[in-house]
């Protein structure tokens, strides 16, 4: 037996299973057949092609509930126009599962301008259109169309983003949860596995699914004024941080909307706490205001904050509340899909109970009347021990697709199949990125052991290994390992970011486990090269010279990607990221440990058009530090708001969620599609085509002195003749440039 670890009762590292585990799941009932099954326990739905490999998630879920006895079968991308294709492992014996993959559906399909992709990466032959618009709310009309009565249930990233009510982009509306517009019984959120293995454990023992409501991570629906027990205390979201005022009516003779300077802004508490703390980079004990009605308890502050900032308030280390008891009420979906500066509220508060540390369960009402539902989201799971992502990516994978697919090409694959997944999480906090809200800022990292055997097994079961392992990473390639130097910490802190607006001293940043893994790996037989392919958080990275030599020396093929995203204080700060000065340190140990090691490498970096908070006059500063840096990017990003993210509020409500909304900052958002198109435009000043759109915009803006052919000049006067024009493009076709 293994070791296990156990978790409210659950165990999640299983003994080993008394039944084989199956080549690959089925998907036809002629496989079942095959295995000597008459029914599924559990029937899995994805949007996605079935690739048995622990970087896809319904395969990485079936190897679990698998190595538990459970008998899974996975519909991959059934045809959702009628409730036949998912008859087709008949009525599962437990539930059904339903993803849209690993792709947001509406992500997939569509480009940030709202145009139809023409391919699908997760899709055999990477045909587009084999997965509906919003899948998880299709797929799952359909399964009750096929088997009334039968347990719902969703998960994966696009049910994941949109547990509340949030706003979507593809309409510009805000809609409510996909809960209730699945009519699904239960949403697993963030890491779920241990979620997902207890409600089977349950359902499996004859509990009904409607009466499991205390699991870590879900999202159900109850009646209006339910509560898990009578002693359970509801506060107002308005208890916690004031909504704001409204916002003002629009200046008909200003240009262009004006941030507020980004300075220490705060409630009453907050600005407190920064008087007795200000300036201070080290532990401190500080009165915390635990009640805004008045009741105070003097606790020790045992995190250090960057100077001034007190964005999000911090939970007080010892401070005597039962939380587990408690539930925030959000605004309703009603008032939020109403009020932009209500959403932007419900969004900070949602984010400031985020930390599954001190975390409160969620309830937002949605509709009026005898139909009114309420959506009730317990705390997010907590981080999974080093033992169970050992456990969980050590099962038995085939490690290749499906063998219905035949030869097929499906691109996701290639990209991955030679990669392994060292860790999950990212306490970066961009606000653009949905990682954070998927799973989670603490990072869950896999031993050493446990990825050499992982390589091992490319090595020796992935067809056409040459010995080239293309990356060792996950949602960012240096953050393995680290975490809060003190739990307590950890517990306690209510901050998004742990490098914003600097890193933060109870940080662990030391390199030295990820140094000595990439050595490890390299020293396996057969490996006669590993390449990072995740993007290098270099404000991290910096802190370790000798990290940068060793990725420098042994871990680029030639081109590192990187992501500065912008170079002005104005978004950067709405994106809470690093400003440029890091980057640049960055650039300076990648060039010369690449000179010292002799060879002629590249960084690549990636930028965000359109990022809120940006104005054409940045965008204009960041096009004219590309070309002084010689700079010239093929792929381009124009921001895409995605349900959930910080960004996506101050896209939709034009104020500043990261800051107390009392305080009225307001948000630049660029919304027409002529202005995004030219902030896409400048990010790629070289191209010809693009000499026009920038062109008549630096006539607007009064900016004649950068028209012309001087090195500090960005466009010249004349258009390019069409010939040249062809060529670039073509250019950029072999290098295979596009914009996202």
């Amino acid at each position: 037996m293994r070791q296990t670890e156990v978790w409210n009762g659950e165990t999640i590292i299983a003994p080993a299973s008394a039944r084989a585990p199956v080549p690959f799941f089925p998907m036809t009932r002629a496989e079942m057949e095959r295995l000597g099954w008459d029914a599924c326990d559990v029937i899995l739905v994805t949007g996605d092609a079935y690739i048995d490999h622990p970087s896809f998630g319904m395969a990485l879920l079936a190897r679990f509930l698998e190595a538990h006895g459970y008998r899974v079968g996975i519909l991959s991308q059934p045809d959702w126009h009628s409730a036949e294709p998912f008859k087709a492992l008949g009525r599962p014996r437990l539930y059904f599962g339903i993803t849209a993959g690993n792709m947001d559906s509406m992500v997939n399909r569509y480009t940030s301008e709202r145009r139809i992709r023409s391919d699908d990466a997760y899709t055999p032959g990477g045909v587009a259109g084999k997965r509906p618009d919003r899948a998880v709310i299709v797929y799952a009309q359909r399964v009750r169309e096929a088997f009334p009565g039968v347990p719902v249930v969703l998960g994966g990233i696009e049910a994941s983003l949109r547990r509340l009510a949030h706003y979507d982009y593809w309409s510009e509306k805000v809609r409510r949860s996909v809960l209730l517009d699945a009519k699904a019984d239960l949403l697993l959120y963030g890491n779920a596995e241990r979620a997902l293995l207890a409600l089977t454990r349950r359902l499996d023992a004859g509990e009904p699914i409607g009466s499991i409501r205390d699991l870590r991570g879900t999202v159900f629906a109850v009646p209006p004024g339910w509560k898990p027990q009578a002693d359970w205390r509801e506060i107002d979201a308005s208890e916690i941080e004031a909504p704001g005022c409204p916002m003002p009516p629009p200046d008909p003779y200003a240009q262009r909307p004006v941030s507020l300077p980004v300075e220490p802004q705060g409630n009453a508490e907050e600005m407190s706490e920064r008087d007795e703390a200000q300036g201070a980079r080290s532990a401190a004990t500080e009165t915390y205001r635990v009640d805004r009605r008045g009741s105070e308890h003097r606790a020790t502050q045992r995190f250090a904050r960057a100077a001034n900032y007190s964005a999000f308030p911090q939970e007080p280390v010892g401070a005597k509340r039962d939380r587990s008891r408690e539930v925030v009420r959000l605004p309703s979906f009603e008032s939020v899909r109403d009020d932009p500066l209500h959403y932007a509220h419900a969004s900070r508060v949602m984010h400031l109970e985020s930390n599954p540390g001190n975390a409160r369960a969620l309830v937002q009402r949605h509709g009026e009347g005898p139909g009114a539902r309420e959506v009730w989201v317990n705390p997010p799971p907590l981080p999974l021990s080093t033992a169970e992502m050992d456990f969980i990516y050590g099962l038995p994978y085939a490690r290749r697709p499906h063998p219905s697919y035949g030869q097929a090409h499906i691109p996701a694959w290639e990209m991955i199949k030679f990669s392994v997944s060292i860790m999950r999480g990212c306490f970066g906090g961009c606000t653009f990125c949905s990682i954070t809200e998927h799973e989670g800022r603490i990072i869950q990292s896999r031993s050493e052991d446990s990825i050499l055997r992982e390589i091992e097994a490319i090595r020796d079961r992935t067809p056409g290994f040459a010995g080239h392992v293309t990356d060792l990473g996950g949602p960012t390639a240096n953050m393995y390992r680290m975490r809060c130097k003190d739990p307590a910490i950890e517990r306690h802190c209510r901050r998004l970011s742990c490098v914003y607006p600097g890193i933060c001293p109870n940080l662990d940043t030391d390199h030295a486990p990820l140094v000595r893994l990439y050595r490890r790996a390299r020293q396996v037989p057969g490996v006669k090269r590993i390449t990072i392919g995740s993007g290098v958080r270099y404000d991290l990275a910096v802190r370790s010279p000798e990290y940068v030599r060793e990725l420098v020396t042994h871990h680029v093929s030639g081109r590192l990607k990187i992501a500065p995203e912008h170079t002005e204080p104005g978004p950067l700060s709405k994106m809470m990221k690093p400003g440029v000065e890091a980057f640049e340190q960055f650039r300076a140990l990648f060039e010369r440990f690449s000179r010292e090691a002799g060879k002629n490498q590249q960084l690549i970096p990636y930028f965000i058009a359109a990022h809120p908070g940006t104005t054409d006059e940045d965008m204009v500063a960041l096009a004219l530090w590309l070309k002084k840096n010689g700079f010239r990017p093929d792929q381009v990003q124009t921001f895409l708001p995605t349900p959930m993210a910080l960004a996506t509020a101050m896209y939709h409500s034009g104020r500043n969620p990261l800051r107390p909304l009392a305080r009225g900052e307001t948000v630049a958002v660029v919304r027409e599609g002529r202005r995004r198109r030219l902030h896409k435009a400048l990010l790629r000043w070289h191209d010809p085509a693009n000499w026009p759109i920038i062109r008549e915009a630096l006539l607007k803006m009064g900016r004649r002195d950068l028209i012309g052919n001087r090195p500090d000049q960005l466009v010249p006067w004349q258009d390019a003749p069409a010939g040249k024009v062809k060529e670039e493009r073509a250019r950029r076709r072999v290098r295979g440039g596009k914009d996202a």
